[in-house]
């Protein structure tokens, strides 16, 4: 149960360190948007697990 639990703050804090990174891809630097969004979208794919993690095990 605690590693589970252990697993789940690990992959929300690996999604918010990614979304972060990836909001200031995108607006600082406006000729790498693709990479800003491709960053954040890693991070919604991190987060979904973390989800199915909660409601699923």
């Amino acid at each position: 149960m605690k590693d589970r639990e252990a697993v789940r703050r690990n992959l929300n804090t690996v999604f918010m360190l990614l979304a972060l990174i990836g909001v200031v891809i995108y607006f600082a630097f406006p000729a790498h948007h693709i990479i800003g969004l491709a960053v954040i979208g890693i991070a919604m794919i991190i987060k979904i697990a973390e989800f199915f993690i909660r409601f699923m095990f």
